[in-house]
């Protein structure tokens, strides 16, 4: 018998994982044999990095975004392997990156997405030594000088950003850094122990599919985050899950929804104790928290919410929420008087397109999972 050609092969593949990862780019990520070009399948005007692949446009993440002109929508596809930089974008149009992917292992599960993704981008900064918490961020996503907003539309797909510098005894040291602009996230990882995730000011963020690891508030900010089918793996137990800034008459805030917690599988089981991780905890007293249907192993405190500082209480002016909590860490009877046990009707005004007031066009509805 005859071989299928290979685009009937490719479009076949196509259908079986498109449940699973993005129709719109599934067939640029997928890695192509040897004499095909990379690019086969990619919008057109695609950007290609490799750091082996000599057909490549650039070795370096930043050297290809700094080549793009000022407006229209761009694409960058990242071939395997490990790039050892800062990622900072500050372009204001439309910017998607695009993580190479294997055949065999592109449909893997969320919870194995470290071993799904084959690009992996990450530093080793810390604070300290002069540098501020957004410095040492592995990404940057914001406006450059002498603009107001910065991207209107960042994506990044199968891509996991690591800061290596960290661990349980070294403070913070970011993964990402988004403060006016538009991002969402795709099957990606995040790694790190404090303050890994930062949605700062006007900023608006979305994550689905993907791995968060982290010890300390290693989700924090003062913006607008939704993390909608996320792993949250606690590789430690200080301060909270989250901690969060509001601001009354806004729906800025931390909303996690349909997701798992879960002590992460890369740490001693001596550092993660049982009934040692709370929820969150109030940055200011207008602390926004809200979780929906998510599974909470027992690594979870029982109380789910503590102050600031240790002893004090938790201000009656934040609001903490949960509805449909689940599993081991999900009993909410020794929960602190702020948190509102949320009914199923009290639950829609917490639903995505309620926080940011539209179904966003920038987020990918079409990403399936």
């Amino acid at each position: 018998m005859k071989s299928l050609p290979l685009a009937f092969f490719y479009l076949s593949i196509l259908f079986r994982l498109v449940l699973s990862l993005s129709p719109a780019y599934l067939s640029c990520q997928l890695q192509k044999p040897t004499g095909e070009s990379a690019l086969a399948g990619c919008p057109e005007g695609t950007l290609y990095v490799s750091s082996t692949d000599p057909s490549a446009n650039f070795t370096s993440v930043q050297e290809a975004i700094n080549s793009l002109p000022g407006t229209g929508k761009a694409v960058i596809l990242i071939g395997e392997g490990q790039y050892f930089e800062m990622v900072n974008i500050t372009r204001g149009a439309p910017l998607v990156l695009l993580g190479q992917l294997n055949p065999a292992t592109a449909s893997t599960r969320a919870g194995n997405a470290s071993q799904r993704n084959l690009v992996h981008i990450w530093n080793n900064l810390h604070a300290g030594n002069g540098l501020t918490d957004e410095e040492t961020a592995v990404l940057i996503v914001g406006p450059s000088s002498g603009y107001s907003f910065g991207s209107v539309d960042f994506k990044a797909y199968n891509i996991d950003f690591e800061n290596r510098a960290a661990n349980y005894s070294i403070a913070q040291a970011l993964v990402t850094s988004i403060t006016l602009a538009n991002a969402s996230f795709y099957g990606c990882a995040f790694e790190s122990w404090q303050d890994t995730w930062y949605t700062g000011f006007g900023a608006n963020t979305y994550v689905t599919d993907s791995i968060i690891y982290g010890q300390t508030d290693y989700l924090f900010g003062c913006g607008r985050a939704w993390f909608q089918s996320v792993t949250l793996a606690n590789r430690g137990c200080g301060g909270g899950i989250t901690a969060w800034q509001g601001m009354p008459g806004t729906t800025n805030g931390v909303y996690i929804a349909n997701s798992n917690i879960t002590r992460s599988p890369d740490i001693d089981p001596t550092i993660v104790t049982t009934g040692q991780c709370f929820l969150g905890r109030p940055w200011n007293e207008y602390a926004v928290a809200v979780f929906l249907k998510t599974h909470m192993d027992d690594s979870i405190h029982p109380s789910g919410f503590t102050s600031w500082a240790a002893g004090g209480a938790v201000p009656t002016t934040t609001f903490y929420a949960e509805f449909g909590s689940h599993g081991p860490g999900a009993n909410v009877a020794s929960r602190v008087g702020q948190d509102h046990i949320l009914s199923s009707e009290e639950s829609q005004t917490y639903r995505l397109e309620e926080v940011f007031q539209e179904r966003p066009g920038w987020i990918d509805s079409r990403y399936q999972h």
